[in-house]
């Protein structure tokens, strides 16, 4: 499997220079790791994005997370799995020194809308008839990193309002942190050259 991911970036790397111009369309796609308190878990998204200048883009970010983290219980601390999340996410990104580069940094930010997900826990002695309030939630995101050819790589955190775990009497009994932080790693199609 190692050998096959490290084929697929050399491949991207050696391939011509593509990425944005002005009024192009593209598609990223990226796969990460989402480290979590206790645990960790995968993250994934795909992205089109619309160039509305050379170093500007507009998106939809249409991802998941699922993270294994431990959840603050009324003061004690339960390890718990958490299953995947969604997100639904307006972005815009900002590139500097695109022009004639091939390694190109980038910052952006976005807001939309996160679905939530169940949580089933390790312990059942200690967290019996505790739910969580998984109402879908609104959030956003800032991000970082870099482009070089069609490979991209960054950190992005996304910010998200906790949920309550409720007794079947729905008696607040601690919450659940939903924000989490991403390291990135993907490639995109399309959208033209940074360079003439």
């Amino acid at each position: 499997m190692k050998k096959i991911a490290l084929s697929i970036i050399v491949l991207l790397l050696s391939t011509s220079v593509y990425s944005q111009k002005e009024g192009g369309f593209r598609v990223g796609l990226d796969f990460g790791f989402v480290p979590a308190s206790g645990g960790g878990g995968a993250m994934f998204s795909i992205e089109p994005k619309y160039n509305i200048k050379d170093n500007m883009n507009v998106g939809l970010r249409i991802g998941g997370a699922a993270v294994v983290r431990d959840i603050n219980n009324s003061g004690s601390t339960s390890s718990a799995k958490v299953a995947a999340n969604g997100s639904y996410v307006g972005t815009y990104d900002y590139y500097f020194n695109g022009s004639g580069k091939s390694f190109v940094p980038y910052i952006g930010a976005g807001a939309g809308y996160y679905t939530l997900a169940n949580v089933e826990f390790d312990d059942s002695a200690n967290t019996d008839n505790v739910v969580l309030d998984a109402k879908g939630k609104m959030g956003g995101l800032v991000r970082g990193g870099f482009e070089w050819g069609k490979f991209r790589m960054g950190l992005e955190y996304n910010l998200i309002p906790d949920s309550d775990l409720q007794d079947l009497n729905g008696v607040n009994k601690g919450t659940v942190s939903n924000s989490y932080v991403g390291i990135h790693l993907g490639f995109y199609v399309g959208g033209g050259k940074w360079g003439k």
